[in-house]
Order: structure tokens, then sequence, then C-alpha cells
């Protein structure tokens, strides 16, 4: 990765007009000859000097300023001044939040399986004269210290630990790096790891062994639900035992949930039908049925008699 220093070139807009404004008054009143070609290259050099000296910082960075190679302090934000020649602005230093990607590509975990892992930083720079003056290139820093220190924390973590608990490995990753970049005026305020791909065979594994795991689960609830029935029909025995009439009417009220349906067939044994007196009841549904009233077809015209067959 390569950065390069935010230095602004050139005039920025209040330079320019001063600039403007001066060379305007040089050459009016050379115009009008109140001075002479000497004192007029002299203002124009006043000009330019005047206004290189004038710089501006935005409110979010600060400005490192050396005199004669030699660090003398910040500027800004806001407008502030310098000695043309002698001074130097060697960058602007962002004091924003920034982000940065890094991956970890083919790392071994703990359980020596291949994974590749896409993260991302959050970090700002909280002390602009160590960032400018304890390390050369800080973002490219930061960068290849983050990839370092993500390839070391999947070396001491499982993959399983790696995929069900990122918040903590981020959390790790974060104060690791936070430590190694305080020092520069860096401080990384958050990790976040946003992809962990491993490989499709070790996937397709992982997919099975889950799916029988559910199954299992599944298998061990029916088998409990089996148990819990089984109690509670043992229980609902010991109530029948000591209860017939109890016994009688569950039966008849089984039968009769059976009956309702239409075009449903129920297989009773004997033994039920002489305890719930079922078959008094079947005769009782005979009875009611034939004394319902028959309704008999009407009969046929019957020939009469006083009419003869034709010879």
């Amino acid at each position: 990765m390569k950065t390069y220093k935010s230095v602004k070139k050139g005039f920025n807009p209040i330079s320019t007009t001063v600039l403007i404004v001066l060379l305007g008054i040089s050459a009016g009143l050379y115009y009008l000859a109140f001075i002479n070609v000497t004192l007029l290259v002299t203002f124009l050099i006043i000009s330019f000097f005047v206004a290189f000296s004038i710089q501006i910082a935005d409110q979010w960075e600060k400005a490192v300023v050396l005199r004669m190679g030699k660090y003398t302090g910040l500027r800004g934000p806001g407008i502030f001044f310098i000695i043309p020649i002698i001074d130097k602005i060697d960058n602007y230093i962002d004091q924003r939040v920034r982000v940065t990607d890094f991956v970890a590509e083919q790392t071994l975990t703990k359980d020596t399986v291949p994974v590749n892992v896409d993260a991302v930083v959050y970090w700002t720079v909280w002390d602009v004269q160590k960032a400018a003056l304890e390390v050369q290139e800080y973002e490219t820093a930061v960068s290849y210290i983050a990839q370092t220190g993500l390839r070391d924390v999947i070396g001491k973590h499982e993959l399983a630990d790696l995929l069900q608990e990122r918040d903590k490995v981020a959390e790790v990753l974060q104060k690791m790096l936070d430590d190694n970049t305080s020092p520069w005026g860096i401080t990384c305020q958050n990790v976040g790891i946003k992809d962990i791909v491993i490989p499709q065979t070790l996937a397709d594994a992982m997919s099975k062994e889950a799916q029988a795991e559910r199954e299992r689960r599944a298998r061990v609830i029916l088998g409990t639900a089996e148990t819990e029935i089984a109690e509670k029909f043992a229980k609902a025995s010991e109530q029948y035992r000591d209860n017939p009439v109890a016994l009688h009417l569950r039966g008849m009220n089984m039968l009769f949930e059976g009956l309702k349906e239409k075009g449903s067939m129920v297989i009773v044994p004997s033994s039920a039908l002489d305890s719930m007196n079922l078959g008094a009841m079947g005769g009782l549904a005979s009875l009611s049925k034939t004394n319902e009233p028959k309704h008999e077809p009407t009969p046929a015209a019957k020939p009469d008699k006083t009419d003869k067959p034709a010879l």
C-alpha cells in the first residue's frame, strides 16, 4: 500500500485574493507613474511572499510546520501564517475517524483449518505530533500491523471460536492494535470482522453435522414426549381404576367423537360393549329408526274393470 502526504499545494482562496489585490495595486501605481520598475519588481516579490505566507487548515486538520527542517509546532484549524522559504508545511494530518480494510488469506487456525478473514478497523489520530514524528507513514503502518495482528489472533483460536464468538475475537484484536499504535499517537476505537470464509468441503461437512444434530434432538424430544404421555396415561389409569363411572363416561365420549365423522368406522371390542351397555344403546337407536314415519310410494293406477280389451 502506498500513501501520500496530505499537502495542499498552490494558493488557497484567501491568498489568491490577496495576491490579485496586491498585484493590481502595484500595477496601478506603476501605471500612474508613482513607482518605477525597480519598486514594481519589489512590490511584486512582496506580494508573492505575503500570498504564500497565508495558509488555511480545515476544521478537522492540523498542519505540521518545519522551520529549516526542524519541527516548530502545529498550526490550525483556520487561517495561519508562515515565513516563506524558511518555513515549510510538511503534512496536514486528518483527525477524523478513518476506516481501514485488511484481509488475512489462507491463515491456519489453532486446529489447522485454513480460513480467509475480512476485517475492518476504525482508528483516529489523537496526538498529531507523535503521528508526525514517530512513524513515517502511519496509514500504511496501521494497515500492516492490523493484518499481522489478525493473523496472530486467528492462529490462537479454533475455528469454532472464530465462527461463534466474533465479538470476543474482535475485542482481543482491537486491544492488540491499540497497544501497538498508542506510541504513535493513534488509537484503534473498534474492530469488526466482516466475513469468515472456510473451505467448501469443510462447510458441507459442518452442514451435515448440524443436520444430524437436529435430527438427534428431534428424536430425543419425541422420546421425551412419549415418556410424558405414558406417565400421564399411568396416572389416568389409576384414576379410572377406582372410578368406573368416569371410565364409562370417557369411553362414551371417545365413541361419540369417533362417530361424529361422516363415513368413519369404529371398531369397538365386545368387552367395551358390555361395560358401556352399547348393545342397549344400539337397540334404542334401531327402535327410534323403526318408529320413524315411513313414506309409502304412490300406488300405480289400476286398470278400469269396465274397460274391455279390444278384439
